[in-house]
């Protein structure tokens, strides 16, 4: 077993924000509004409102990627009648409720091709760091779709980025990005990786499907094509999120890596839930702000609404057809495999992108695991210092097997906390 580290005193965070603390959710899952403190409140509601306008700057660019294809089944029925057709192969697929047919397991270890990551990437994490790529071997679910896949060059390389100790395999944690959010340094600081690689911990950073150096050439942005190829492109672009992944774990663990935690942002935070649903070999699972139920998101996301709606105007789909073709890739359509006592998820009382009834949703589907709160948005994660304290005295026990970190039960970590339940609403 790895030795215990020296664990840093406090996570560095990019952006300085109020320290007004957050808390665990009680039995009854998220606190009311009028159980917060009037600073709990005040933050909430304006970082509610600056959410709505980055949600309403997103949906516009995913409107954007996917009318074209709304305009194709305009002027071509038989593409309206592919679309259609798809969705009711995945609805029929996500009627079994079976990730194992869903998410078939890859059998191989990939031939990882591995460079040495630039300067700055190593100041940052101050270790070793490696960009490394495979050729995904993704077959999508989908027989009508498999040809269009195989076109996607760029796309069909997976990349990761590594930041390793060297002397021996870690205990390694996993992290998936969010939509657009892909570049490997913005991640690294945003969750204070230095500070996790500091704790002891190796650390990945795995590239979405169509993101980064995966984005097809003119794509206009990262992440675009998610959403150029319509509902159907969404659900084999997470098929491959899923697989390729669980390629990764293959190689970890054929490098002799024995404990891996997964967590992820947003679209990474709904990636990071579904793995834990087809994949038992994660010691621990953290979605951070997740979309669970991406299309719902969509019918609140304007003007994107406008345009998902359309389409399936056009498409002579109905909205329990395309509920029932998102289903696939829900992971509240799956059981998880991941034990109740390691997972946790986190998500922001103030988020309009990924709004806090999609984590309570999982939370329930996850048999009411552990649920904690702050009181910023989708990006403004105020007193984000906080929940990684406590991410890390989540996963310490089960990555080190280090008692003197325990979950939110344990008397240590009732002390641990002691300075912030001042300002933590009452229970």
């Amino acid at each position: 077993m790895t030795s215990d580290p020296e664990v840093p005193i406090d996570p560095e965070v990019p952006i300085p924000l109020p320290d007004i603390p957050g808390a665990d959710a009680g039995a009854d899952g998220l606190p009311d509004r009028s159980d917060l403190t009037a600073w709990q409140r005040a933050v909430v509601d304006s970082s509610a409102f600056a959410d709505i306008g980055l949600r309403t700057a997103i949906a516009t660019v995913v409107g954007a990627a996917v009318l074209p294809t709304v305009a194709g089944t305009l002027v071509n029925r038989a593409e309206a009648r592919r679309e259609r057709d798809n969705l009711a192969f995945y609805a029929d697929l996500a009627k079994h409720r079976d990730a194992s047919l869903s998410f078939p397991a890859p059998d191989t270890v990939p031939e990882v091709r591995s460079r040495l990551a630039n300067p700055l990437a190593e100041y940052i994490a101050h270790g070793r760091v490696h960009n490394n790529s495979f050729a995904s071997t993704f077959e999508p679910i989908n027989p009508a779709v498999r040809e269009m896949w195989r076109g996607y060059r760029r796309n069909n390389i997976a990349r990761f980025q590594h930041w390793r100790h060297g002397d021996e395999p870690r205990p390694t944690l996993c992290v998936i990005h969010g939509f657009m959010g892909s570049p490997y340094l913005v991640n690294g600081l945003f969750f204070s990786l230095p500070w996790f690689y500091k704790s002891g911990y190796d650390v990945l950073l795995y590239t979405l499907p169509f993101h980064g150096r995966r984005a097809e050439r003119l794509s206009p942005f990262s992440g675009y094509g998610f959403f150029a190829q319509g509902m159907t492109g969404f659900a084999e672009a997470m098929g491959q999120a899923v697989y390729d992944f669980r390629t990764i774990l293959n190689w970890l663990q054929y490098n002799g890596v024995e404990r891996i935690a997964l967590t992820g942002l947003s679209l990474g935070g709904y990636t990071s839930a579904l793995v834990a649903s087809a994949d038992d070999r994660l010691e621990a699972v953290i979605p951070n702000v997740p979309l669970v139920t991406p299309e719902s998101a969509f019918d609140d996301w304007w003007p994107a609404s406008k345009v998902v709606e359309l389409g399936r105007l056009l498409g002579g789909i109905s909205r329990e057809e395309s509920y029932s073709g998102f289903a696939y890739h829900s992971p509240l359509n799956y059981a998880p495999l991941v034990p109740k006592d390691r997972r946790l998820i986190i998500t922001g009382l103030g988020d309009r992108l990924a709004p806090p009834d999609h984590a309570e949703a999982l939370w329930k589907h996850w048999d009411r695991c552990a649920l904690h709160w702050f009181p910023g948005n989708h990006v403004l994660h105020v007193s984000q210092p906080e929940y990684l304290r406590r991410t890390n005295r989540f996963l310490r026990p089960f990555m080190f097997g280090d008692q003197m970190f325990g979950d939110q039960s344990a008397a240590e970590q009732v002390v641990a906390d002691q300075i912030h339940t001042a300002h933590r609403p009452a229970r």
